[in-house]
């Protein structure tokens, strides 16, 4: 390694730097008055996609009914609150708290029912896109790493394991989350060709009803957020049962 770095940075012979400010002297005289080297694309960032920071909404459908809705209400520092229910039913009681912090999209838990559930996680791990060379991820005040704010290239794995506390009895609810990542690429959905889509495909476990007793698997699917327009764009759920929708309406508020 000392050789090696001694050849790439000693100094160069005399001869070598005319020769080389020759070239690229040359090189200059090539380039036509005025080119410019092209700019590297911009890191897609999932707000691209999800549309968190904004007033936004979107209803998604399946066959020819209504499935449910979604809409983000922004907060101050970097928090935002998503609601699903039924557009008939508007409000909905459901809603999930996120938090912008960094590289990280962190979730904080969710209010139903009248009260608040706070998730917090006493491990979390991170790795590739098929879930091999885990890494431990540091803690962020307890609160779930949900997804990376800038969009890696390649796909990528969390995995989170904590406690649900509703707060307004303190009953407490293990649980497991796995999520995988995709980078972006083109999707369609019923409604919508020629799209650009990010995925996430998700598992969750838990032990609610059952206290104190191993976590149980309650969901597996995926879900395609599509820039510009934001979430279910495409849900295809797997278990408990098969069943899709599609994105079909989203506006802003």
């Amino acid at each position: 390694m000392k050789a090696l770095c001694a050849r790439l940075f000693r100094r160069p012979t005399k001869g070598w730097t005319v020769h080389r400010f020759a070239f690229v002297f040359a090189v200059l005289l090539a380039v036509p008055a005025g080119s410019a080297v092209p700019a590297q694309a911009a890191q897609s960032t999932y707000d691209e996609f999800s549309r968190m920071p904004a007033r936004s909404a979107g209803q998604y459908w399946t066959g020819n009914q209504v499935a449910g809705q979604w809409a983000w209400n922004p907060q101050p520092a970097g928090e935002s609150r998503i609601s699903w229910g039924d557009p008939a039913k508007w409000p909905p009681s459901y809603a999930e708290t996120f938090l912008h912090d960094g590289d990280w999209v962190l979730l904080d838990g969710w209010r139903d029912n009248g009260t608040y559930y706070t998730v917090r996680v006493t491990e979390e791990q991170a790795g590739d896109g098929r879930c091999a060379n885990l890494r431990p991820l540091p803690s962020s005040g307890g609160r779930q790493h949900y997804v990376r704010w800038a969009i890696p290239a390649q796909a990528y794995c969390l995995k989170a394991w904590g406690t649900i506390t509703e707060q307004s009895s303190g009953k407490v609810v293990s649980f497991g989350h796995t999520q995988i990542w995709s980078p972006p690429a083109g999707c369609s959905n019923a409604y919508y060709a020629g799209q650009t889509c990010i995925k996430q495909w998700e598992s969750w476990w838990d032990n609610r009803g059952a206290p104190g007793m191993p976590i149980t698997r309650k969901l597996d699917r995926d879900q395609y957020l599509a820039r510009n327009m934001g979430m279910a764009f495409h849900i295809e759920q797997y278990y408990p049962s098969s069943w899709h929708a599609d994105l079909r309406y989203f506006w802003t508020w």
